[in-house]
């Protein structure tokens, strides 16, 4: 089954008096590439969640951006440090008997001298919360999913409407074939008589036997046949009913047509097939374009 590289999908839980929402953005890449964005509070989770989505998406650039609304999982409480406190009213005593000072020490001292007074956090997370999130990461896979099937639907019928196309270029250019070999025998022809002076003693049947031999190196038979398979294979796995990532095939299958073509049209000067080749290696970039957003 052919499936895109982009989709969205998004999921809320809801635990106690807290709101964790569960995102997930896929786009294009050549290989799986993960980045998660979540509070420190849930990153014992990553690796976890990481798996999760492993098994949904094989390609592509998987993004999941985690979001706690309301009280969380954290429990903050003001920690003071009585000792420490303890030696600053006593060093202060000592300054005012030694200096003479009068006054009472004011009790915001405790909140002016630093590190008198700490805040602590203290995580809290419910014992079922892994597991809900886990199953909100699902929903929020599947949503995906869905959405990179469907868009992968028209991507298919995109390319097998492409495929057709350069499958009817390339029986043009079959019909082309002995005329592209007429050709090759006629610039054969012309360097043997541009290059030899004497053709007294040439022998006729001979030179021919040559030029037949030297064309065959120009018949495009072989890459004719090659491109067809590589057609086949390709339109084969564009409708294979597996979810099974395709696009580095689908993108080497393209690249071999490419190189076929290449020989094709290095193999004749012909005008009416270099405009032939010219209209299928243009059809075939747009394909390859298209292959960058296939898993």
């Amino acid at each position: 089954m052919t499936t895109s590289m982009t989709g969205y999908g998004a999921d809320k839980l809801h635990m106690e008096d807290t709101t964790i929402t569960v995102e997930i953005k896929t786009v294009n890449h050549r290989f799986f590439d993960f980045t998660a964005k979540i509070p420190r509070s849930l990153l014992f989770l990553e690796d976890a969640i990481k798996k999760e989505i492993q098994s949904y998406f094989h390609r592509g650039r998987i993004e999941i951006y985690i979001n706690i609304e309301g009280k969380g999982f954290v429990e903050k409480s003001l920690q003071t440090d009585w000792n420490l406190l303890g030696q600053y009213i006593h060093e202060m005593k000592l300054a005012k008997k030694r200096y003479g000072l009068t006054g009472e020490i004011p009790a915001t001292i405790i909140s002016a001298i630093p590190d008198i007074i700490s805040i602590q956090e203290k995580e809290q997370q419910p014992g079922d919360l892994q597991d809900a999130i886990i199953k909100s990461v699902q929903q929020a896979c599947s949503q995906v999913l869905r959405m990179r099937k469907k868009e992968g639907a028209f991507l298919q019928k995109d390319l097998m409407e492409r495929i057709k196309t350069v499958t009817g270029l390339t029986r043009e250019i079959e019909a082309m074939r002995p005329k592209i070999i007429e050709g090759y025998k006629e610039r054969i022809a012309e360097r043997i008589a541009a290059n030899i002076t004497n053709t007294a003693n040439l022998d006729e049947d001979r030179v021919q036997q040559e030029i037949i031999l030297l064309a065959e190196k120009g018949d495009i038979t072989e890459e004719l046949t090659r491109l067809y398979s590589h057609f086949k294979q390709f339109s084969s796995l564009l409708q294979q009913k597996q979810d099974t990532p395709i696009g580095r095939k689908l993108d080497f299958i393209a690249q071999e047509i490419h190189r076929e073509a290449n020989t094709i049209g290095s193999k004749s000067t012909d005008a009416a097939l270099s405009e032939k080749m010219i209209l299928l290696k243009s059809e075939m970039e747009k394909i390859k374009e298209q292959l960058q957003n296939i898993e």
